[in-house]
């Protein structure tokens, strides 16, 4: 008990007051400190897990789990995080709703949020739609409670949304930060962000983007690469920018995959659509135009058939600093002659690294559960000291 103690401490000497009863929904528009409290109740409440300690906060209510795009890692985070506080999980399907009979937002959002403590949300597939939405439902379940419709004012957490995958990005962060011994090794270090073909399209923007808009809060060299015509949003490289001259690191953005690889300590080949692709994808659909959609996917598959050399090779590795940068992924990965006969990356470099990229893929439930806890807690220090006092088993042995 002693190192989770110290590391309360720690936690004592970070301001997050403002993330109590606050949503979640881009890192960018949270402080240095709510980050860097997200990270170390996340480590708290693993560590009180691997020392068999229940961190149940809540002795009833729901997590209300809302999905528009198929998950496998997020939506069993999700639920891990809820469960482990003491929540239960409901899942909001839409197509068994009242939304196809013209039941709009506002209504949805209080109908859903009776005893609902937390609300996850993943709307990724549509520019300038999914972080629209998730805003809007907020304003929504904030006015509810502001009514006295709703007892309580559930927390909004964004699962991934057109702009930001901040759960993905936090538990790439929280990742890294482990692999290289503490946030204070990380000033100088090299990440790769760049496109990776894929025989599929549409892959959304919003993970390159988390990531470019997070690590560069680290004084750390963000090196964006990608294919002529695979821009992501303009504001997302401008959030890069100026983070990196806050903290000392640096931006760079180029169109080679080597470029960026040259000297990289870690890596994080993927594939993405192109922003105005997307864009006109958003249109089409709006527009119910089912040939323009047909017609942009094959000529976005050729597209990306012309750039099969952006692959993290063997040969690729090699570039990086001393050969062995840190590979990352969010998962699932294109695997060449595994998952797909041409991809993101050689099967010998993905097996290499499996077990690295599970165990990052392991940090987002925690990463979820510290954004849940900091939004619940006012005093989160306090109700850590006192859950380590009771010594709460998870389980006899």
């Amino acid at each position: 008990m002693a190192e989770i103690k110290k590391m309360i401490g720690a936690l004592e000497k970070l301001d997050a007051r403002n993330m109590y009863n606050n949503d979640f929904l881009l890192t960018w528009e949270k402080s240095d400190d709510e980050i860097a409290a997200v990270f170390q109740v996340a480590d708290i409440l693993r560590k009180m897990r691997e020392d068999n300690i229940s961190p149940k906060i809540f002795k009833s209510g729901l997590g209300i789990s809302l999905f528009r795009d198929n998950s496998t890692r997020t939506r069993f985070s999700y639920a891990s995080a809820c469960n482990l506080l003491g929540l239960e999980v409901q899942d909001f399907e839409e197509g068994k709703s009242q939304i196809a009979h013209g039941e709009t937002v506002r209504e949805t959002a209080n109908m859903i949020s009776f005893m609902a403590d937390v609300i996850g949300i993943r709307d990724d597939m549509y520019i300038g739609k999914g972080n629209a939405f998730m805003r809007e439902f907020a304003q929504y379940v904030q006015e509810g409670f502001d009514e006295g419709i709703l007892e309580q004012r559930p927390t909004l957490v964004n699962l991934q949304c057109d702009i930001d995958h901040p759960t993905q990005s936090m538990a790439d962060m929280l990742h890294i930060i482990h692999h290289f011994g503490g946030v204070e090794n990380l000033k100088g270090k090299k990440i790769a962000m760049t496109w990776a073909y894929s025989p599929s399209y549409g892959k959304p923007l919003s993970v390159p983007q988390g990531v470019i808009g997070l690590m560069s809060r680290f004084g750390m060299e963000v090196a964006l690469a990608h294919p002529q015509g695979y821009d992501l949003m303009a504001e997302t490289e401008e959030v890069a920018k100026k983070n990196a001259a806050a903290s000392g690191g640096k931006f760079t953005k180029s169109h080679s995959m080597q470029e960026a690889f040259k000297d990289a300590d870690i890596v994080y080949p993927k594939s993405w659509a192109p922003f105005a692709a997307m864009e006109k994808r958003t249109n089409l659909y709006g527009d119910g135009d089912h040939d323009g959609i047909k017609a942009l996917e094959k000529e976005l598959l050729a597209q990306n058939a012309g750039h099969k050399d952006w692959e993290c090779t063997e040969d690729m590795m090699k570039l990086s600093k001393n050969g062995s940068a840190l590979y990352m992924h969010c998962l699932p990965a294109d695997i060449s002659g595994v998952s797909c006969k041409e991809g993101e990356v050689a099967a010998s470099v993905f097996d290499r690294y499996r077990v690295p990229l599970y165990k990052e893929a392991g940090f987002k439930p925690y990463i979820i559960a510290a954004m849940i806890f900091l939004s619940k807690t006012k005093r989160p220090e306090k109700v850590l000291s006192e859950i380590l006092k009771k010594d709460r088993k998870r389980w006899t042995k």
